[in-house]
């Protein structure tokens, strides 16, 4: 445990920061897995509702920086293929 107060507060901070991101990441997974549950059951609508509430979720996540913005960009291609599949 430090002993400095700016130690003691960055320790704090840290913890805030590591939790925003955790509720974040779990956010994104969570959008995933229903979209492709929403493509597994092709259901189209349903998926398109799912990509575009995960695009928006990844979408802050970049912007809050938690996730970089060409790892966002790569998920939301692999997202926008399975909800394409499921229209077909």
């Amino acid at each position: 445990m430090p002993n400095i107060k700016s130690a003691i507060k960055r320790v704090n901070v840290t913890e805030t920061k590591n939790l925003r991101n955790r509720m974040i990441k779990s956010n994104i997974r969570t959008s995933v897995k229903k979209l492709e549950n929403a493509a597994q059951a092709g259901d189209n609508q349903a998926a398109e509702a799912q990509l575009r509430a995960a695009v928006s979720t990844l979408d802050k996540a970049a912007a809050k920086g938690v996730m970089h913005k060409n790892t966002v960009n790569r998920q939301k291609a692999r997202m926008a293929r399975i909800a394409a599949k499921v229209s077909e």
